[in-house]
């Protein structure tokens, strides 16, 4: 599998970095299908006077962001003395980027990131203390599929615009203009991407941050493969374990919150619908972030740390 690494100094000089933030990386290796192995990057926010069995929140990203996009919820939920774990996706960040498209499946990202946090970090296991799922977009496209199939690993859930598409309900159009978009792009311009998913606006500085990690139209190759992996029809082929993974979702009795923005034309319809069909969010107050787009950490990230603070800290199992 032909790779990139995007080199380190385009990650130096971040702008909007919360203050006594560093964002440095750590990393580990997975398995390539082909029989190597990608470096996936990841952050690990430990508070002062955190212990090894304490509590943990990982935070998994989407498209076409990184673990930057979490910075300001990290900083919130970890200011309460909870560990964050934030990974880069393969494809984004500072991790390995496969230069192909079909090199891109949703099953070899959920693969990825499962090596990943359940076997090489260990979270979730008996010793290392409640862990909290906090996914947005292809992070809960990935996280959800991971809580379904190893409900043991996980104490809590927090979907924040996102869903679990099966293909048997369509898209909304908004989703397939932004697709054909992707598609289209002679050149894939990132930062604009998240800018246009935010509600509040992204200065420069930010959007350059998002622009990092792809210094060349090779590097994005994960951006541009993603939106064709949702399942769409009925046939697609991860349907199968999607439903199987919607089916297991319904069985779970866990505590699980929505935390979406107002202003999401993709997900909004979703967090309804998960409500209904999670035992383990019937019944609770699932807060709706004002102002907030489908980049809702960077229209209210503060706000949406304080929210999952607050979850973990006061709903127990």
């Amino acid at each position: 599998m032909e790779t990139y690494r995007t080199p380190d100094d385009r990650f130096t000089d971040l702008a909007d970095l919360p203050a006594g933030t560093t964002w440095e990386a750590e990393y580990a290796d997975v398995t390539d299908p082909d029989g190597g192995t990608l470096r996936m990057a990841y952050v690990d926010v430990r508070p002062d006077g955190w212990r090894d069995g304490a509590a943990t929140v990982l935070m998994l990203h989407g498209e076409p962001t990184w673990s930057y996009l979490y910075r300001h919820v990290a900083a919130e939920v970890a200011a309460t003395g909870v560990r964050c774990v934030v990974p880069d996706l393969v494809g984004f960040g500072r991790s390995d980027k496969p230069v192909s498209s079909r090199d891109h499946s949703y099953q070899r990202h959920v693969d990825w990131t499962r090596e990943l946090v359940l076997d090489r970090l260990g979270l979730g296991r008996p010793d290392a203390g409640e862990l909290t799922l906090l996914g947005q977009d292809w992070g809960g496209l990935i996280g959800l599929r991971l809580v379904a199939e190893h409900p043991d690993r996980f104490t809590r859930v927090v979907a924040a615009n996102t869903g679990l598409p099966t293909g048997d309900v369509d898209m909304p159009e908004v989703w397939w203009q932004f697709r054909a978009a992707v598609e289209k792009a002679e050149v894939l311009d990132v930062g604009r991407l998240v800018a246009s998913g935010c509600a509040r606006g992204l200065d420069a500085g930010v959007q350059a941050a998002y622009d990092a990690p792809f210094p060349t139209e090779e590097s994005k190759a994960g951006p541009r493969a993603m939106p064709s992996l949702v399942p769409t029809r009925p046939h697609d082929p991860s349907t199968e374990a999607n439903r199987a993974a919607w089916a297991a979702l319904g069985e779970w009795r866990a505590p699980f919150l929505t935390a979406f923005g107002d202003s999401d034309p993709i997900t909004g319809a979703m967090a309804p619908v998960l409500q209904r069909h999670v035992p383990g969010a019937v019944g609770r107050e699932h807060p709706t972030l004002a102002r907030a787009g489908h980049f809702l950490q960077e229209d209210a990230g503060a706000e949406l740390g304080r929210v999952v603070a607050a979850f973990v800290r006061t709903v127990t199992p």
